[in-house]
């Protein structure tokens, strides 16, 4: 599919018609500036037009889920800006909402229900495995047959929300040799981004988290690191850009993974 066809329909645009989606693809603030980020959404709408789900976003009607404000002790301005996302959602009855951030993920499954904001949140690699679960996705392996691949899990799919088996099932499919690093799963490292670390300047040490995550990465002899993260993936990739390796080992989220291996 060239991204010349790609249609994305708007909840206004939806509404207008007096249709509902299966689903709100909440893209989030990466997913919709960053320019590396953009990559992902672009693969995951990619997949949910091959597997035919009827889904819409909320386009300009989106904004920030606050979580970077609350991480940073900014409790006023995140209840500002989840009161008003959570007054969008519930004009358009939201029930459903996959994202492919994981600080989306955890900020609109877990905080906003005190607010008033009530909704069945996924994150987009369990909305994967729940795709090829239910025989709507097919993934063979492609090109990444017989590949080394590592995956590194992100604290707030991770640690925080304790889901480390959807994405590895998803990565199963890919048919390729899946290496763990020696810190994986509940004891995975952070990449150094979460707590709103990413919008500020590295503080005094000895060693950047990101740098270290990296090089236990590339211990792996893995030639593909897979992320679920728009945040690590920009860690890890100035990361292993740090060991002169990006010719060498690609970063790329599960939805990339997932869109190449299907020619999408």
């Amino acid at each position: 599919m060239s991204e010349a066809t790609i249609k994305v329909p708007t909840m206004a645009e939806m509404a207008a018609s007096g249709q509902a989606p299966e689903v709100l693809f909440w893209v989030g603030c990466a997913g919709s500036f960053d320019e590396r980020a953009q990559k992902v959404t672009k693969a995951f709408v990619k997949i949910l037009h091959a597997c035919d789900i009827s889904f819409a976003i909320l386009g300009q009607e989106e904004s920030c889920t606050g979580d970077p404000a609350k991480r940073a002790g900014n409790e006023f301005l995140f209840q500002m800006q989840a009161m008003n996302n959570i007054a969008v959602l519930n004009g358009y009855e939201i029930r459903r909402i996959v994202t492919a951030c994981p600080h989306c993920f955890n900020t609109l499954k877990n905080e906003y229900p005190a607010l008033g904001g009530n909704y069945d949140v996924v994150h987009h690699t369990q909305f994967l495995q729940e795709l090829i679960d239910a025989g709507r996705l097919k993934v063979e392996g492609g090109s990444f047959k017989g590949k080394r691949i590592t995956y590194h899990d992100s604290c707030y799919l991770g640690r925080s929300n304790g889901i480390y088996e959807a994405p590895r099932s998803v990565l199963e499919k890919l048919d390729a040799e899946l290496i763990e690093m020696k810190r994986c799963r509940s004891k995975g490292l952070c990449c150094g981004a979460g707590g709103a670390q990413m919008f500020k300047e590295a503080e005094q040490g000895t060693e950047d988290i990101n740098v270290v995550r990296s090089e236990e990465a590339l211990a792996t002899g893995a030639s593909i690191v897979a992320a679920n993260c728009p945040f690590c993936m920009t860690m890890l990739r100035d990361g292993v850009k740090h060991y002169n390796k990006e010719h060498e080992v690609e970063v790329l989220d599960l939805a990339e993974l997932v869109a190449r291996a299907n020619d999408l």
